[in-house]
């Protein structure tokens, strides 16, 4: 694959063990890949990530595994690429509301996904037949559990994709190792009010798992 760099392995991380059996599953014990377990939240993520590519030398890192998809955006049992991965609540409140990192002016909220990557992932999705979509995908500390939340972000980020809450720990740790990252999310439930008796999980991990499948013939 020409975006990548040939010889090296991939290292896709998950936050949970559900979520990396799904990969390995897709990935059918491919050689190629390190599937790791990231843990939940942007700084573990971060930091186990960071420790996993001071270990070793990979051409590509992954945050994977299910997520919130917005009304709209992405329906349940889809796939989400990320174009670009954000840390939404990464900020200050303030009288006139949200204001983030990057307009306080210390840092970054902001990951871009490399457009070649994302069109080579998100057409060989296409290809295979799956549902998928292409927008910003956002890292939050604190899982949106209402409408207003959910008016909110989407407010805050235009075309706001799906939420979950590793991605931009793993990439910021990528970033540091100038190694080049994607997210990709399968999704589970509406973001806004937590019904889990409308949650599709059977879904989302059949999604992962097939998702993974074409990353495999894709990507090595």
């Amino acid at each position: 694959m020409k975006t990548l760099e040939s010889g090296k392995r991939i290292l896709i991380m998950t936050a949970v063990q559900a979520e990396k059996d799904a990969v390995v599953r897709g990935l059918r014990d491919s050689s190629q890949f390190d599937v790791r377990i990231a843990g939940v939240g942007s700084a573990v993520a971060a930091a186990n990530t960071a420790t996993a590519l001071a270990l070793a030398d990979y051409s590509l890192v992954i945050s994977a595994g299910i997520g919130g998809g917005f009304v709209g955006q992405a329906e349940l049992g889809s796939i989400v690429v990320a174009s670009e991965i954000i840390a939404a609540d990464l900020g200050a409140e303030t009288a006139e509301g949200f204001c983030s990192v990057d307009e306080l002016g210390f840092g970054s909220s902001r990951v871009q996904v490399e457009s070649n990557l994302v069109n080579l992932v998100t057409n060989a999705l296409h290809r295979a037949g799956l549902s998928v979509h292409t927008g910003p995908i956002l890292t939050v500390s604190t899982v949106t559990g209402t409408s207003e939340s959910a008016v909110a972000l989407d407010k805050r980020v235009p075309g706001a994709t799906a939420e979950a809450m590793e991605g931009y720990g793993v990439a910021v740790a990528a970033q540091i190792h100038n190694v080049p990252v994607l997210e990709l999310r399968t999704i589970s439930n509406v973001v806004g009010p937590r019904d889990r008796a409308a949650w599709k999980m059977k879904e989302a991990f059949e999604a992962l798992e097939a998702a993974s499948s074409i990353l495999l013939e894709v990507l090595t």
